[in-house]
């Protein structure tokens, strides 16, 4: 199991870097498949050895190799994530009776959140090309893959979840965006009920957190618009990963 969860983190690393594709060319209206990578400075095309996950930034020290541009920091760290969350992932789950494909419907949702947290980050949007397919493949696997949730779970949480935020959006559209609508949305469609709950509860408790704790270092404005998706999106992954070990720590608290 434990080899078996390394490969699986080793394609995280390379999924990771083709994540960094995504964040880079969506937002700015490009293709994901043509052209080729390339250095956005010189134009330079990758070659097979400069496009190894974390191995090639490491190597050229974080610079292109023909025009010395610095390569951002957020590269290998999108690759590292994704991996170590690709691998924590099936070393908590192989031993379990998880359907293989639902593991890997789920390893795609991860894959999915890291890519838009870093362009809500990069963008303060979440655009609806990521969250619609995200919200129809939660949906279709919860029919076609055996697991919870399933499929009218599925469809009934993520508008009920959905629906929800849309209110919250309408009477506040200065704290929430329907881009985060869009989201709730497909996690309610992959995570079901009662999980749900606690992946909006956790992410919003821990943005409120973040966002007092800048405000009170001055590093942000009170009215200042901060990014929630990503908060959004590190409580369905804490709640895909120990959802039930937050639930009973959560009960125990309040009783």
């Amino acid at each position: 199991m434990y080899l078996l969860s390394i490969m699986i983190g080793l394609l995280g690393l390379l999924i990771g870097s083709f994540l960094n594709v995504v964040i880079y060319r969506v937002p700015r209206g490009r293709s994901i498949i043509s052209p080729g990578s390339h250095c956005p400075s010189c134009g330079h095309p990758l070659r097979a050895w400069e496009l190894i996950p974390v191995v090639s930034f490491l190597i050229q020290k974080g610079q292109c190799r023909l025009c010395m541009a610095q390569i951002p920091w957020r590269y290998p760290v999108v690759e590292l994530l994704t991996g170590c969350l690709f691998f924590i992932y099936a070393f908590m789950r192989l031993d379990t009776e998880m359907h293989p494909a639902r593991m890997f419907l789920n390893l795609s949702f991860m894959a999915g959140l890291v890519a838009l947290s870093f362009i809500d980050l990069d963008t303060f949007r979440l655009p609806d090309v990521l969250t619609l397919p995200l919200l129809g493949i939660g949906i279709l696997g919860a029919f076609f893959i055996p697991g919870n949730p399933g499929g009218w779970e599925s469809i009934i949480v993520a508008l009920g979840a959905g629906g929800l935020f849309w209110i919250i959006a309408r009477v506040y559209p200065q704290g929430m965006g329907l881009g985060d609508v869009k989201l709730v949305a497909a996690m309610g469609a992959f995570l079901g009920f009662p999980a749900i709950f606690l992946a909006v509860f956790t992410g919003s408790f821990i943005g409120t957190v973040d966002g007092a704790f800048r405000i009170f270092i001055g590093q942000k404005h009170f009215r200042q618009e901060i990014p929630f998706g990503p908060y959004l999106a590190l409580g369905a992954i804490l709640t895909l990963l120990w959802g039930t070990q937050l639930f009973d720590w959560y009960w125990a608290w309040v009783r």
